[in-house]
């Protein structure tokens, strides 16, 4: 009983200690935006630097409540995050299917691999006429944009995490008698989980640069349209109250991605 209790005090100091930590951890990261935040405003201020041109804190805020007042900033954002949500599941679901395909069979990963590489080298926007004349100019060439930057990441990055599989298990379930697609169920995806977890990550910021960047080219709305806009007529606070929301919803995304990550990944480690 006295080993249980002595167990118990150092569990719950062991926590506290945990808590402490990653409060530190917190309060160090909300300072440092603090700091940042107010040296820029301080810097606007006292026109160190021409506001016109680096903007500030304020003048952000203000620019971010005209859009609200005026009923176009949740327009503009659901535009743009519905066009990245779903080029970002459409990369993850058709580049972990494809990886599946070429670990499945080493003839036709063979044959595929030469070409994702080069495609995956490929500059993107080189693409940008032809995706307009394939997909027009509006929704769809932008998340056309998004899959294309985020599959080829998607597809080598599962690919690689397939092929690591530890050999000697794969050989220990083909000696008792199991499938390939045994295998591949009961051992290659498990052992991929925490690599499919980092590959979400990886491709969030893909996903919003493919967006963004479809949005250069060719859109009427949207954050990246506003930030084009923006640039067109000098209205440098609009460009930089877009690029502030869009560090926004990336971070939102990342960290929806960080708590599937606990649910998915953490979880079982812990039973």
């Amino acid at each position: 009983m006295k080993n249980k209790q002595e167990f118990s005090r150092e569990h719950a100091l062991f926590l506290k200690k945990c808590k402490r930590h990653t409060l530190v951890v917190w309060a160090f990261r909300v300072g440092i935006l603090a700091l940042l935040l107010g040296l820029w405003e301080l810097i606007a201020a006292l026109e160190w630097v021409n506001p016109f041109i680096t903007s500030s804190p304020s003048r952000i805020g203000k620019t971010i409540g005209s859009l609200y007042a005026d009923g176009s900033l949740f327009y503009h954002i659901g535009i743009t995050l519905s066009e990245t949500l779903i080029g970002f599941f459409i990369a993850v679901f058709l580049g972990t299917a494809i990886a599946l395909a070429l670990w499945w069979s080493d003839t036709l990963r063979k044959i595929l691999e030469p070409y994702i590489v080069v495609l995956n080298a490929l500059p993107k926007i080189a693409l940008g006429p032809l995706i307009i004349i394939w997909c027009g100019t509006g929704s769809k060439a932008i998340v056309f944009m998004t899959v294309l930057v985020g599959i080829i990441v998607a597809i080598l990055h599962m690919l690689n995490a397939f092929i690591a599989t530890d050999r000697n298990k794969i050989l220990l379930l083909r000696s008792m008698g199991a499938t390939k697609f045994q295998i591949l169920r009961k051992l290659v995806i498990p052992s991929s989980l925490a690599s499919f977890i980092s590959m979400l990550k990886v491709n969030v910021g893909m996903a919003w640069i493919g967006s963004i960047m479809g949005e250069y080219i060719v859109s009427k709305a949207g954050l990246g349209y506003l930030i084009v806009y923006g640039g067109q007529v000098f209205k440098l606070d609009l460009v930089m109250s877009a690029t502030c929301i869009l560090c926004l919803l990336a971070a939102l995304m990342y960290f929806l991605v960080a708590l599937l990550e606990k649910v998915l990944v953490k979880a079982p480690e812990q039973n």
